[in-house]
């Protein structure tokens, strides 16, 4: 099985030969984070696990993005946005906006959802096709417009 994390670190590895030392301090961040779950759990995360890292990372810095914009900080935005690029070289293909509205209407049918309340049912087919591949709150508020309709 070809491990992410082995990608990761070959990648690492690389940069630091290329001397690209922006992207080699975010491949760190990345690879401490995974570590920190690893320690933490006592366990060897699986691809799956290493993308909800990375989704989890990229949420962090949308976050930041957003607030750094607010406070007119957009020299730190920037060194955000930088970062987000280089997550997602290691995310699999992103979703496009068709893919993800025929998802949500595809599992809003499944699970047979008629309101706003069961939202959680629809979320939980969606959560681990979309992991990694799409904003999580862009399609819940999707789903929610979706069900509000």
């Amino acid at each position: 099985m070809d491990l992410l994390t082995d990608r990761i670190r070959e990648d690492m590895k690389a940069s630091m030969k290329g001397g690209h030392k922006a992207r080699l301090g975010v491949i760190r961040l990345i690879l401490a984070a995974i570590k920190q779950v690893e320690v933490d759990e006592r366990i060897q995360l699986d691809n799956n696990r290493v993308i909800l890292v990375l989704d989890k990372m990229l949420k962090q810095r949308r976050e930041s993005i957003k607030q750094f914009t607010d406070a007119n900080r957009l020299d730190l935005a920037v060194i955000e946005e930088a970062e987000i690029l280089v997550i997602q070289d290691f995310l699999p293909q992103p979703l496009c906006e068709q893919e993800i509205d025929d998802m949500v209407s595809d599992a809003i049918q499944l699970s047979k959802a008629e309101s706003v309340k069961d939202m959680g049912k629809v979320m939980a087919l969606l959560k681990e096709k979309m992991q990694g591949r799409a904003d999580m709150s862009i399609v819940s508020n999707k789903i929610k417009t979706a069900l509000a309709e």
